[in-house]
């Protein structure tokens, strides 16, 4: 169908504008510049997050296999100098209940305890925020939680995140 970019687009090429078509007359709009490309590899800052916030959702102790990617994937992060927030919402509070997460491992023949990678994502810099609003509907509010949590924070401050175009969320 003439003028549709989907029917106009090379196979192979995404849709849009003919490949000739940069913008501008004479060809040369911001896209087809090099000295911007350039610019932005030399400086590693130019794609870099202002942070990472990870929701633990679906991490609850009755499934032990799922638990150790967050905090894996937030110790990577934290070790690249990336501030981490970890948010933990619905039944994932009751990991932070003193000897939950000491006494899973997400494999039988696993060398580390989830708690021994909560602790490796924290060790790196990693903040850990319990929702109130779950540590009230799992009975924990009131309760002593593991020392590497030390702030509450919940669905306010984890979209106050994903919502900022600077942080990058993932939800576990």
């Amino acid at each position: 169908m003439a003028g549709d970019p989907q029917a106009a687009a090379p196979r192979g090429q995404p849709p849009g504008p003919p490949r000739g078509d940069r913008g501008g007359a004479s060809g040369a709009g911001p896209a087809a510049s090099p000295a911007a490309g350039l610019a932005a590899v030399q400086d590693p800052r130019a794609h870099q997050a202002a942070g990472l916030a990870l929701l633990l959702w679906a991490c609850e102790p009755e499934a032990p296999q799922r638990l150790v990617t967050p905090f894996f994937h937030a110790a990577a992060a934290a070790a690249f100098d990336t501030p981490v927030e970890i948010y933990f919402a619905a039944a994932s509070v009751r990991l932070l209940a003193p000897g939950v997460a000491a006494g899973l491992r997400a494999d039988p023949g696993h060398p580390k305890t989830v708690l021994d990678a909560l602790r490796e994502a924290v060790g790196h810099g990693a903040v850990l925020y319990a929702c109130t609003d779950a540590l009230r509907a799992q009975r924990l509010d009131g309760s002593p939680l593991i020392p590497e949590c030390t702030r509450r924070g919940g669905a306010v401050q984890f979209m106050a995140r994903a919502c900022d175009l600077r942080w990058r969320a993932l939800v576990f």
